[in-house]
């Protein structure tokens, strides 16, 4: 069994790029499930039910968020009905939608969650402790769990990868837009990066105008961040290969689509 995970889709380059490699990365690793990190996906911040709507029809079976999920206010009206879209588990309690998701593939059920970190990001729900709940709620039901980790620091995305370690399948990291180089599979058998990147804009930084971006560093005034429509374009994402009997992971892969990094199918 194969999950292939595309990090967090930026604006419309970043929809265009799923558009137009997913089908090739789906005829490449021929992925089980495939799961998409869309709380970027409308002009940066947020998703709309249109977009959760075109990544289902282009491929993806899940599609994750994270701190910008209520970004787009129009999320209040479908996401309650989104049947494969997740949120951050670790959300308040009141707060619409949920944070796992269970996939029924030929009889191999999957469970999807999606937990968001605290350090340098809003305080919200412990992640350790809803982990361990969410963990020991599908374990009742499949060996398989795949877990998105949004979160800020690396430090936090290690300990938590080092906690879950065993106990879930694959433990990706998103948020930071940018990949690193830590693919890995730890000791009990979980599959870990700390980053899977970003898809989208190549050419600013981490999607957005550089200039922009630059001229914040440079005047510490406030500027306004927009996605950068012209120029580049890349797809970061992640696949990786589990037994499906034990829930372990067997192999992992970066996945780097870029001028400087061409696809090859």
């Amino acid at each position: 069994m194969k999950i292939l995970f595309i990090g967090d889709v930026v604006g419309s380059p970043g929809r265009d790029m799923v558009q137009d490699y997913l089908p090739k990365l789906k005829e490449k690793y021929r992925p089980t499930v495939t799961i998409i990190n869309g709380e970027n996906a409308a002009s940066g911040k947020g998703i709309t039910e249109k977009i959760y709507k075109q990544f289902l029809e282009w491929g993806a079976q899940v599609v994750t968020m994270g701190n910008h999920t209520w970004d787009k206010k129009e999320i209040f009206e479908f996401i309650d009905d989104a049947k494969y879209m997740i949120r951050p588990a670790n959300f308040p309690e009141n707060n619409p939608g949920k944070g796992i998701v269970y996939l029924n593939v030929n009889g191999t059920e999957i469970a999807v969650i999606n937990m968001q970190g605290r350090t340098f990001l809003p305080v919200i729900d412990d992640p350790f402790q809803k982990m361990d709940l969410l963990i020991e709620e599908a374990k009742q039901r499949t060996n398989i769990i795949f877990v998105d980790f949004h979160g800020e620091a690396t430090s936090e995305k290690q300990a938590m990868g080092w906690y879950v370690d065993g106990r879930v399948s694959a433990i990706v990291g998103t948020h930071t837009h940018t990949q690193t180089a830590d693919e890995r599979i730890l000791p009990g058998g979980t599959a870990y990066i700390s980053d899977v990147g970003m898809t989208g804009p190549y050419d600013g930084i981490l999607g957005v105008n550089r200039e922009a971006v630059m001229k914040r560093f440079l005047t510490s005034m406030p500027v306004r961040f927009e996605i950068t429509k012209e120029g580049r374009t890349q797809l970061n994402g992640f696949v990786v290969s589990i037994d499906k009997n034990s829930g372990k992971a067997t192999k992992v892969e970066r996945i780097m689509i870029n001028e400087d990094h061409p696809f090859f199918g």
